[in-house]
């Protein structure tokens, strides 16, 4: 294999002190070594390497691509020492496996005075672990590992002492091993760090540190760039990689309006952002956040095996103590004492848990702890919040209602969108989209555009006054007259329509009306919850009863509330736990966030308010209702797999102590049956579950 760490370099763009190249690299990396060593170059300024997206951005003085590209060439593994973590680990556990498996091959070679110092300086790590043991645990697994192998070299058993030995330091690697890959799985949803941004000032770009970023910069993101925040493009057209945050293997195109998500890859174009999201508060953060407190959750089923496996440990012993008594065999009870609940049952179910929250972490879903996972799987209730939920969140313009006769619909979305477009709001971007499909439509030209916070915006036009927004706002603040459209209003206001009214020159000039239309996968996903064994599915509105019942219908919902306030919705969650059911509460405003923390488990929406997903137990990576339903059959089939494994190991290894204690397994067979058993339930638990689709 090339030494050198670079096996290709295209050169993608380039400024004057800029330059970005794409690269391909066979080989593990430590990826901070190799910046470190390339800023050690005098005419290196800055070094930044995405290794997901495989780009090297260098700020430079006085070096020109060419010498740039060739010192980069030239670099090799041994110029930045580059550490193999997985291999490093390797190493670290493989070591000690080798003093065993030499006493074990070269034992019986040697002359007989010199069997048992060779057997003791090979097992006497194991035997001193075991027994440093009693004075903190008192009779534990590892005790019981010990007193084999000691009772094996006092019956000069060497061959079973050294087998037990080996056995014991191969299965422990492979155990850890286990365990590690379930964290790694875990770790690799974080995203890494991102220590510079660019940012845009006073018309001028320049980079700064990545912890004095505010809320309100102009974060520029070029090609091969992980996005740094969260927020809203202002301009510029890019693909960008989300697979990172959604699992979603295409490139999502993003432009003006849409939403930047930190951590996703900017893989072709450039985007201006508005960062609403920095630091702790973007999404990254909290999802490395959550990830680092599940790591350490324990779940119920793993409180009960752990300290099933404690309880065990005693009638092993003692069912090895009358062994000893009846037969007076010490090869027995040597045997007795390799069948072990212990690791099977203590290790099966946390790797069990943390591979299912990393498979949820891929469906889309972060769980904050094994504990919900439970919780998930216990639910028969599921409570729907309508608005961003069942419902897209995302309105589109339905009817336009002109109140003059000298002005078309087409006008009136015309002159509303003109405005709307320098406002970022979800009123205002489904006025735009609706001008932008309509062929009739046209721009009107305004004067400069005065927001007025939570009530809307207003311009001049041809010299006249025009605001756009909420009725209280035209009504009560422009004092615009609004008796000839009150029977339009409360029809639609009766369907469930949001309204934007348009005034024009000291008069009301039309309404657009637009909905909040049903999700496509909601009615899907309810008869996904169905077949899984939910027995009520239940909306919450803030609805009128008419479209509150329209959308029940539609779903197949068995019970819905509407007219709500938020209130009511707590109360409405209290009330179904007092009857006894198990809820979940699937929500995204920040008026759920009491029913989410209410709930027996909480789900938030991906763009809810920050305020819910802090307080949900479970959070959506990506904007998919149908998600619910995948975590709810992953959490089914995660509990079985716990449940099956527990079962398998509980039963053979008490068929593997009973055969000890009778003398029909050797301490050789018994340690190789029973650690062959252990590896076998963590390798199950291992195991990706398939979710039907």
């Amino acid at each position: 294999m090339d030494n050198f760490v670079f096996q290709k370099l295209t050169l993608r763009h380039q400024t004057v002190n800029r330059v970005r190249f794409a690269f391909k690299i066979d080989r593990n990396v430590d990826f901070e070594n190799l910046e470190n060593y390339i800023l050690s170059y005098e005419w290196a300024n800055s070094v930044r390497i995405n290794s997901a997206a495989k780009s090297i951005t260098i700020g430079h003085k006085n070096a020109t691509t060419d010498e740039i590209s060739a010192k980069l060439i030239a670099i090799s593994f041994e110029d930045i020492k580059a550490p193999n973590i997985d291999e490093a680990f390797k190493e670290e556990r493989l070591l000690p496996l080798a003093s065993p498996l030499l006493a074990l091959c070269a034992t019986p070679l040697l002359p007989t005075s010199l069997k048992l110092p060779a057997s003791l300086l090979a097992s006497y790590q194991n035997i001193l672990k075991g027994l440093s043991h009693i004075p903190k645990d008192g009779i534990s697994s590892e005790v019981l590992e010990s007193l084999a192998i000691m009772i094996s070299l006092y019956r000069k058993d060497y061959f079973a002492a050294n087998t037990t030995n080996f056995l014991l330091e191969l299965s422990e690697h492979i155990e850890d091993n286990i365990a590690r890959k379930s964290d790694s799985m875990l770790q690799s949803l974080l995203v890494p760090d991102i220590k510079e941004v660019w940012i845009e000032k006073d018309g001028a770009e320049s980079k700064i540190a990545f912890e004095i970023l505010k809320t309100g910069d102009i974060v520029i993101v070029n090609a091969g760039d992980t996005m740094p925040i969260d927020g809203t493009v202002i301009s510029g057209e890019a693909l960008v990689d989300e697979s990172s945050m959604s699992g979603e293997a295409v490139p999502v195109k993003k432009s003006r309006g849409d939403r930047a998500v930190s951590g996703t890859i900017l893989k072709e174009g450039r985007l201006r952002i508005w960062a609403e999201q920095v630091g702790e508060q973007s999404a990254t953060y909290k999802i490395a956040s959550l990830i680092k407190n599940s790591l350490s959750s324990k779940s119920n089923a793993q409180i009960n095996a752990s300290g099933l496996a404690d309880k065990l440990v005693p009638v092993t012993l003692g069912l090895a103590g009358f062994t000893y008594l009846a037969t007076r065999d010490l090869g027995r009870v040597a045997a007795v004492f390799q069948a072990d609940y212990s690791c099977a049952l203590k290790l099966a179910t946390p790797v069990a848990f943390k591979s299912a929250m990393y498979q949820a972490g891929k469906e889309g879903a972060l769980i904050k702890g094994a504990n919900i996972m439970e919780k998930i799987a216990a639910a028969d209730t599921v409570v729907f919040d309508k608005t961003g939920t069942l419902s897209s969140g995302k309105l589109l313009v339905r009817d336009i209602f002109s109140l003059d006769a000298k002005w078309s619909e087409e006008a009136i979305l015309s002159l509303a969108a003109s405005i709307e477009e320098h406002y970022f709001h979800p009123i205002a971007e489904a006025v735009v989209s609706a001008a932008k499909s309509c062929t009739d439509c046209r721009h009107f030209s305004h004067s400069e555009v005065e927001f007025i916070v939570a009530h809307g915006v207003g311009a001049l036009v041809e010299n006249k006054k025009v605001v756009i927004g909420s009725r209280h706002f035209l009504e009560e603040d422009e004092k615009i007259e609004f008796g000839i459209s009150n029977e339009i209003i409360e029809n639609e206001l009766k369907k469930g329509r949001t309204l934007l009214y348009i005034g024009y020159d000291g008069k009301l000039l039309g309404i657009i009306s637009m909905v909040d239309e049903v999700r496509k996968n909601s009615k899907s996903t309810i008869d996904s919850l169905k077949k899984l064994g939910i027995k009520e599915l239940i909306m919450l509105t803030g609805d009128h009863e008419i479209k509150a019942k329209e959308t029940a219908d539609l779903l197949g919902l068995d019970g819905y509330y509407s007219e709500l306030l938020p209130e009511d919705k707590l109360n409405i969650i209290k009330k179904l736990k007092d009857e006894g059911k198990h809820v979940i509460f699937v929500g995204d405003g920040i008026n759920d966030a009491p029913s989410l923390a209410e709930s027996d488990v909480g789900i938030a929406m991906q763009r809810g308010a920050d305020v819910a997903r802090v307080t949900a137990d479970v959070v959506l990576l990506i904007d998919d209702i149908s998600v619910v339903a995948n975590i709810k059959e992953l959490a089914d089939k995660t509990i079985s797999k716990v449940s099956q494994n527990f079962q398998a190991t509980t039963w053979i290894n008490s068929g593997i102590l009973l055969l000890a204690s009778l003398g029909a397994l050797s301490p050789v067979a018994t340690s190789v049956l029973h650690n062959g058993t252990t590896i076998g339930v963590l390798s199950n638990a291992l195991k990706s579950i398939k979710i039907s689709k």
